[in-house]
């Protein structure tokens, strides 16, 4: 970050300090959650998803990943070979999706 833009955040966070504006937020004093799947994840790219989950708005490649686990979990009940198969091409197709969603969203991010 730049040495003027350092500054300026500085002061920002002076001025909110001193009118008590970083008081009483949700979550003070308490710790950190767990959060491991953002290990995996640049930090700007955790605090997007949080800030939008927190508003009730997900990226596909996260609603993806939910519908993923949850083929996931139907595929290891089922015993039918049938069923097992069609089950098998549904997981395909949405990891592909994710795999695509990902893609696209750091090809928009990339300079």
């Amino acid at each position: 970050m730049s040495n003027w833009l350092s500054r300026l955040v500085e002061r920002q966070i002076l001025k909110a300090q001193a009118t008590g504006q970083l008081t009483g937020l949700a979550g003070e004093g308490e710790p950190l959650p767990e959060r491991p799947g953002d290990a995996f994840i640049s930090a700007g790219d955790a605090a997007g998803f949080r800030i939008m989950a927190e508003a009730g708005v997900l990226p596909p490649e996260i609603e993806l990943k939910k519908q993923v686990a949850a083929a996931l979990q139907e595929l290891a009940a089922l015993t039918d070979p049938d069923a097992r198969k069609a089950a098998m091409a549904r997981l395909a197709d949405l990891q592909m999706r994710q795999a695509m969603a990902e893609e696209s969203r750091r090809a928009f991010l990339r300079p």
